[in-house]
Formats: C-alpha cells, structure tokens, sequence
C-alpha cells in the first residue's frame, strides 16, 4: 500500500492567510495542518508516500518535510500539480508513483479522530470510501444506502436531498485506479470527479462504504480551521500522533533552534 495526501489547490476562502502560503501548512493547534493526514497514513504502516503540492508552495513543503522523517523509515516524494483539475486527478499524476500498488488517498486538509489502520491493512482489491452522518451533506459528495445500510448511489455535491451521509476525502483503491481515472470524462465545472471513480467501482460491485464515527475536520475556513484546533486540543487529538511522528518533530525542533543560535552567535 502506497499513500497519497493532496495539498494542492488556492484555498482562496482562507485569504489572506493562504496568500503567503498553502492551506495545509497553517497551524492546526500545535503543528502544521499537513501533519494530521501523514499522522493517518503513517499509524497504518504506510513508508511510501506521495505529496501533491502547488508551484508557488513547493518550496515551504520541501523545507518542512523534505528531511524531517529520513531518519525514520518514511519515504516523502513530491509532485507539483501545475492547476488543480479535480481530486480524480491525484492518480494520474501519481501513477509512476503508485505502479503496481494499492494506494490510499486523504486530502491534506481533513483531519480525522478515526484510526483507519485496520481499513487500510486488510483492504485486498476494489476501493474503500467512508461516509459520515453530517448537517450539510451537500457541500461534499453524498452517498445514500438502501435499508440493508448497503450503498447504492453516489451523487457529488447533489442539489437535492439525498441522505445525510456525506464522504470524507479519504479513499482507498486497487492498482488499477490510475488507468480508470485516466478514463473519466471532466464534469461541467471541468474538473475530474473523484465520485466517478467511486461509481465506476460501485458499479462494478467493488466499492465498500466504511463509517466515520469520530470527528470528522474539514479545515477549509476561518471557523472550520478555529474550530479543528479547539476539538485538537480538547479531545487531545495531539496525543494521538504516531511515536515516529513526535519525535521527527521534536528532532527538527532542535535542529532549528541550533540553527537559530548559531545566526544570533
């Protein structure tokens, strides 16, 4: 199993924040944003994992990530996404990186209570997505079960009332995800939807819908982004970081501090 973590993009609701850097390199309570999605990735055993970023925002990533987990056994690789052509679009910039392998894919703005290592150890072949019971299930993709709780439709961002169940941005898919999205046809607002690759797998009978029962954090405004760091810190959700991950942190910590005195020296 391969990873992928998606930080592309403008997040052009969180300007003036965003002007100077990515969404995913904020604050979220006591660590960059970009953390969480490698803390989900990281926990469930994955070593190679692949770091879609921006152009104008590659740089802060590399001097971020570029050498914080050498040391540990993770494999950071990086690919810029030039413009943002939909979410579909992760697996085909990232199809040499994925070659032969499973792969799971989490947006690097949601950030999840939810420990998915068991989901992502014993996936076998078809895809995985999830779903969780929100008040505004039209701002995402919306999936709707039958009364034996077995999905049986998937609608992005649906006009009208589907279920109340949306799907977070976080999938997993066989090896052959790279060619079906190479497939898809680009939607009206242009972009290659990632829920065609969900229906193409529903279709075909191979799509699991798992439930997300914790917190389920959508960075991507003022108050959202507050509101991720107030239920970090209350739930403790901090605490919860891979062993690896903390001490990658608190050794790059120390490095720039040394760095830091040197210049003042």
């Amino acid at each position: 199993m391969k990873g992928i973590i998606l930080s592309g993009g403008t997040a052009t609701r969180l300007f003036p924040l965003t002007a100077t850097t990515s969404k995913q390199l904020l604050p979220v309570y006591d660590r960059q944003m970009i953390f969480y999605p490698l803390n989900t990735l990281i926990k469930a055993g994955i070593r190679d994992i692949l770091i879609i970023v921006s152009s104008e925002h590659s740089g802060q990533f590399l001097n971020l990530l570029g050498s914080i987990l050498k040391n540990y056994g993770v494999h950071l690789f990086f690919e810029v996404q030039k413009v943002p052509k939909g979410l579909a679009e992760a697996f085909i910039l990232g199809e040499n990186f994925i070659g032969q392998n499973n792969v799971a894919m989490i947006l690097g703005d949601n950030i999840f209570e939810d420990d998915f290592s068991n989901d992502i150890k014993n996936f076998k072949s078809g895809g995985k997505i999830f779903a969780k019971k929100v008040k505004d299930p039209e701002r995402s993709g919306v999936v709707r079960f039958d009364k034996n709780n077995k999905a049986v439709e998937i609608v992005e961002k649906p006009k009208k009332w589907i279920s109340d169940y949306a799907i977070p941005g976080f999938y997993i898919y066989d090896k052959q995800i790279s060619e079906i999205a190479k497939k898809v046809q680009p939607s009206e607002r242009g972009e290659i939807e990632i829920t065609s690759l969900h229906n193409y797998y529903l279709e075909k009978k191979k799509l699991e819908v798992g439930i997300v029962k914790g917190e389920w954090l959508d960075a991507g405004t003022f108050d959202s982004l507050l509101e991720a760091g107030n239920i970090v810190k209350n739930k403790k959700l901090y605490k919860k970081f891979d062993p690896l991950i903390n001490q990658a942190i608190l050794e790059f910590n120390e490095e720039l501090k040394t760095i830091a005195r040197k210049k003042l020296l």
